[in-house]
């Protein structure tokens, strides 16, 4: 696997070859973690013929530190917490609580633009490939996984082009399959594995699934 990927694209289209073999199943679902996953899953749900949507979910930022994971939130309720690193750093329950309360009214306000307000397309007894551009601390895939259990999702499959090695081994061990292209050692960032990892913007979240979803109706 030759690293860096050029850009989300390019990872999302070498990750559909290694799923191609899911071609001839049905009742297959795939679902992207906004915003970083949505471009990466648009050529997996291409070349599948099958329908794309998002789960919505949120890091949680540690005070002060918004770029380390304390833990992540997901829609229908759904809260993941790395307690050792809660506990390491007393973050104290108040602020974990304010801080949820501010990423639950992003996720709100991404259930009104990137589904008009619509709940997650039923997954029950489906087939459900979760994409995101990567795996750090895996924070925000917990939290998505949790509520597909939640859902009871027949099979869950995650999918994504670059993991830090210790991360894939939790989540593969909570999951049907991890299809994953590369666990470079040392990990150090997502971003560090991409040539573009320019911020994805809502309008291109917004194109891709209208572009994807006009071919399904109602399919999700």
């Amino acid at each position: 696997m030759k690293l860096p990927f050029k850009n989300r694209r390019e990872a999302g289209e070498q990750l559909a070859s290694e799923l191609a073999s899911m071609t001839s199943l049905t009742n297959v679902l795939v679902l992207a973690l906004p915003r970083g996953g949505v471009p990466v899953a648009e050529p997996i749900a291409q070349l599948l013929g099958v329908p794309l949507s998002v789960l919505l979910v949120r890091k949680l930022g540690v005070p002060g530190q918004p770029e380390v994971a304390m833990g992540a939130i997901s829609e229908n309720g759904v809260r993941v917490l790395n307690n050792e690193i809660v506990e390491t750093l007393a973050i104290d329950t108040r602020e974990i609580a304010r801080i949820e309360q501010r990423e639950r009214q992003e996720l709100e306000r991404r259930q009104q633009l990137y589904r008009s307000g619509t709940p997650l397309p039923k997954v029950t007894g489906k087939t459900v490939i979760l994409v995101d551009d990567g795996l750090a601390t895996g924070a925000t895939m917990k939290a998505a996984i949790k509520v597909l259990k939640r859902e009871e999702a027949g099979t869950i499959v995650v999918a994504v082009p670059v993991a830090a090695r210790e991360t894939a081994l939790e989540i593969r061990s909570d999951i049907d399959r991890l299809v994953c292209l590369a666990k470079p050692y040392p990990f150090a960032a997502i971003g560090y594995w991409y040539q573009d990892f320019s911020q994805v913007r809502d309008d291109e979240v917004l194109e891709i699934i209208q572009r994807h979803s006009s071919k399904f109706g109602n399919a999700v």
